[in-house]
């Protein structure tokens, strides 16, 4: 997060909060729209809020697996670095 700029973080930050918004009004128009607004949002949250970050990772130590999955699609470079590391683990064994 130190190497961008704060207003671009802060631009950032404020496009990622419309776009859940958004999902939420979008939500219950027939089709997907709304998820995908939702993930977009979610990500440039994640990736601009030290908050959000930290609360994040409480939620996925209380439900691991939905935690997972959602890394994984965001292709987080956390998860990433977790995921080599683990494949790594098992092959020693």
């Amino acid at each position: 997060m130190r190497d961008r700029h704060p207003a671009l973080r802060i631009a950032q930050l404020s496009l990622g909060i419309l776009l859940i918004i958004g999902a939420a009004i979008v939500g219950p128009l027939p089709g997907p729209g709304g998820i995908f607004l939702f993930a977009g949002g979610m990500i440039l949250i994640l990736r601009n809020s030290r908050w959000a970050q930290i609360r994040w990772a409480r939620l996925k130590r209380r439900w691991p697996r939905v935690g997972h999955l959602v890394d994984r699609t965001m292709r987080r470079r956390s998860a990433l670095r977790r995921h080599a590391r683990d494949k790594a683990r098992r092959a020693i064994r």
